[in-house]
């Protein structure tokens, strides 16, 4: 077969069509640069080039071989760049895993940082719930994830990136919209839209496990799985919800949010979780700026 030696002569002297310049360009005498191009032409069986008068031409295998050699010449750079890229720890590419929550505040900043910081690494997202990304990360289709808090699992790791407050969230025109602190016990007898259990089971055994133990009972109405579908229905007068803190930069006009008077044990986290016996130099070097930034 042919030579990138070989490719890159014959592109050398199709785009200057002159063999002096060609050898100039290339760095090397005019006789080797022939032989290179009649060797090239020996392999493929074709004539590339028209030699009359001092001129050079392009047949039209040339012309069509032209294209190809120069897209040969760019990914084989491409493939000697990547395999350079890889060996460096601030460069390179990292699929991250983000819940929908994820994004409201803490994608941002994670994107941001990792821009800051390490400008020759590509992040791509990959938005999935918690369960989905950690069996992502066990067949390694994801290098990092942010997720929920998870029972442990033999092949992955995780900290704490975000701890927030929850908060109560009320139509504007409600009697809770309005005050200072609001207390679990307000909420008695409220028609309430809450988190689906089998979804969204952290946030929603966070939320009911509290009331439980507050002995508050709100009329459930809706159960959704989605901090967004949720605050759609409280804009809209279905009732009041328990949410993030961070659910207040979506903006819904008839949402009013108030503080809870006892947080404590109300505080929903984000994790960073990864491979516990990574081997993604670029994801470790990702993992360490989160967490030193975050």
């Amino acid at each position: 077969m042919f030579q990138l030696s070989q490719l890159r002569c014959f592109v050398a002297v199709a785009t200057e069509l002159h063999f002096g310049r060609a050898a100039v360009l290339l760095h090397m005498t005019q006789p080797p640069l022939t032989r290179q191009i009649q060797l090239l032409e020996h392999e493929l069986g074709v004539q590339l080039l028209e030699r009359a008068g001092g001129t050079v031409r392009l047949t039209p295998a040339g012309t069509s071989f032209l294209r190809e050699a120069e897209d040969i010449l760019r990914r084989s750079q491409a493939a000697m760049l990547a395999a350079r890229r890889a060996m460096r720890a601030d460069a390179g590419t990292v699929t991250l895993g983000f819940i929908a929550a994820a994004s409201f505040a803490l994608l941002p900043q994670v994107l941001g940082a990792v821009r800051d910081a390490l400008p020759d690494v590509e992040v791509v997202p990959r938005e999935l719930q918690t369960v989905d990304q950690l069996d992502a990360l066990a067949a390694g289709r994801i290098d990092l994830g942010i997720v929920r808090p998870f029972a442990p699992r033999s092949f992955a790791a995780s900290c704490v990136l975000l701890r927030e407050p929850l908060l109560l969230a009320a139509p504007t025109g409600h009697a809770m919209a309005h005050g200072d602190a609001a207390a679990l016990a307000e909420l008695q007898g409220q028609s309430f839209i809450g988190y689906c259990p089998s979804e969204t089971r952290y946030i929603y055994e966070l939320i009911a496990g509290r009331l439980r133990a507050e002995d508050v009972a709100p009329e459930t109405v809706l159960t959704l799985s989605h901090t967004h579908s949720i605050l759609a229905m409280v804009d809209a007068g279905w009732g009041v919800a328990l949410v993030p803190a961070s659910a207040q930069r979506l903006g819904y006009a008839n949402v009013a949010f108030r503080p809870l008077r006892e947080p404590a044990g109300l505080h929903a986290e984000l994790h960073l979780a990864w491979r516990a016996q990574s081997r993604h130099v670029v994801a470790d070097t990702v993992r360490e700026v989160l967490q030193r930034s975050l």
